[in-house]
């Protein structure tokens, strides 16, 4: 309940800032036109209103529009968007947001006639025929693409790693030290021989619905899904930091276990997924041209998901390497235990690996 409230807040957060700057941009727009197309609202001839007032009023709408926006934004994220399709989601969401420009608009109206003493068109129905109303609107919309593409792009690449892009910092080769968790169903063939194709599918795309519920409370990055298993970064700050990779594969299993009569019901089982981590440093680069991604080239990536797959030989949830875990200040609700000097496949050195489970 309070990391939904903490994602809410940092929601509201950023939607306010977003919109509040987009609004007083098209304060600035409107007023620069002055005395070309008075407008509708800004302003009337009689009335020589400073810039200022005009901003403050946008500052409003910005805050106003912000708080709808982000409620409607969260509330589809975590109970409307998995459960309906992608086109009458945007449906819904273009009528709330119209409904909320109209609501916002008579109140900024309403607000300037009040405090400037001047008379502005808000009788029912005003907006229908206000050409200021479907201005507004249009940016509103453009803004709001603008709003999402940063929003998909943070999901996408991580929080911060668009203004890198967009700089070229990764157009060459980029060293950088992150830690990878490889997160992998287990018993997977047996499941997917006994679900068949298309259930199995339902059944991968529930738990990792359920891993992004946990990815970013604990400043995880979703890399990418291969098959049965996804790969989670972290900067190596990040991930170190109150123990993060750790307490994510366990908040994971803790939430697919809260939904087990769910997947009891669903699929007749509840799935379980074992999991490896490492960390070191690799290379970033951007690669190819269609569906541009950023590319971990390094060893670190092979040696995590080798790791993961000593899981089953060993009976163990989460190994970690001796590397990793001396950086680690393990909590003592975790507890470690050396498996041994493992010669990992396709490497030639050995690696000491531990055990890591809840005490």
């Amino acid at each position: 309940m309070w990391y939904n409230f903490k994602l809410f807040f940092k929601q509201l957060l950023f939607a306010n800032i977003f919109w509040t700057l987009a609004f007083v941009f098209f304060i600035l727009i409107r007023f620069l036109a002055y005395g070309e197309e008075q407008g509708e609202m800004i302003v009337n001839p009689k009335y020589e209103v400073p810039i200022t007032e005009w901003i403050h009023y946008g500052i409003i709408l910005g805050i106003l529009v912000g708080f709808f926006y982000a409620i409607i934004e969260f509330l589809f994220e975590k109970f409307i968007t998995k459960r309906i399709y992608l086109g009458l989601s945007v449906v819904i969401k273009f009528c709330l947001y119209i409904v909320v420009l109209v609501f916002s608009l008579t109140f900024i109206i309403r607000l300037i006639e009040l405090e400037m003493d001047i008379d502005l068109p808000n009788q029912r129905g005003w907006w229908k025929t206000s050409f200021l109303f479907w201005l507004a609107t249009t940016y509103f919309f453009i803004a709001s693409f603008i709003f999402l593409f940063v929003k998909i792009a943070n999901e996408k690449f991580g929080r911060g790693i668009l203004l890198n892009m967009l700089i070229g910092k990764y157009r060459k080769p980029t060293e950088e030290e992150r830690l990878f968790m490889f997160v992998d169903l287990k018993s997977s063939t047996t499941i997917a021989e006994k679900l068949g194709h298309y259930k199995y599918s339902q059944l991968l795309q529930d738990c990792f619905f359920d891993l992004n519920k946990v990815v970013n409370r604990y400043n995880g990055e979703i890399y990418q899904y291969v098959g049965d298993e996804a790969v989670v970064s972290w900067p190596i700050g990040k991930g170190l930091r109150n123990n993060n990779c750790i307490a994510l594969y366990f908040a994971f299993m803790k939430t697919l276990n809260r939904r087990s009569r769910y997947y009891k019901r669903e699929y007749g089982l509840v799935p379980f997924f074992k999991a490896g981590l490492h960390g070191g440093k690799l290379i970033i680069a951007e690669v190819g041209i269609v569906k541009k991604e950023l590319a971990f080239h390094g060893d670190v990536i092979n040696t995590t998901a080798r790791i993961q797959d000593e899981c089953n030989k060993y009976d163990e949830a989460l190994l970690i390497s001796e590397e990793l875990l001396k950086r680690v200040k393990l909590k003592t609700k975790y507890v470690s235990k050396e498996i041994g000097n493992l010669q990992l496949k396709g490497k030639q050195e050995v690696l000491k690996v531990f055990s890591i489970n809840r005490a």
